[in-house]
């Protein structure tokens, strides 16, 4: 992600670091898409950031689902937590 300003500019090439610097509590993703917002004048007025999911857009918070697992919950627990109303089973 590049930002440029009147001042400067910066280059934030990871998805970690991309998430700590939106957020300072949590960004579940750094999946979203940036609209440029104007006036009815069309004068620049900000950005719009429209989260694009959580784990790569599935619907899976990958640290959410590693803080659950490290306070016991099993992977079963977990998958339905993120997806309920569904069923696990083997197809091989």
């Amino acid at each position: 992600m590049e930002i440029e300003g009147t001042k400067s500019s910066v280059t934030i090439g990871k998805e970690l670091e991309i998430r700590r610097t939106l957020s300072e509590s949590h960004l579940f993703s750094s999946a979203f898409i940036v609209v440029k917002n104007t006036d009815e004048k069309g004068n620049f007025t900000g950005f719009t950031l429209h989260g694009a999911g959580w784990g790569h857009g599935v619907g899976l918070c990958q640290i959410g689902a590693a803080v659950m697992a490290a306070k016991g919950y099993t992977y079963r627990e977990i998958l339905e937590h993120y997806y309920p109303h569904t069923t696990l089973g083997r197809f091989y």
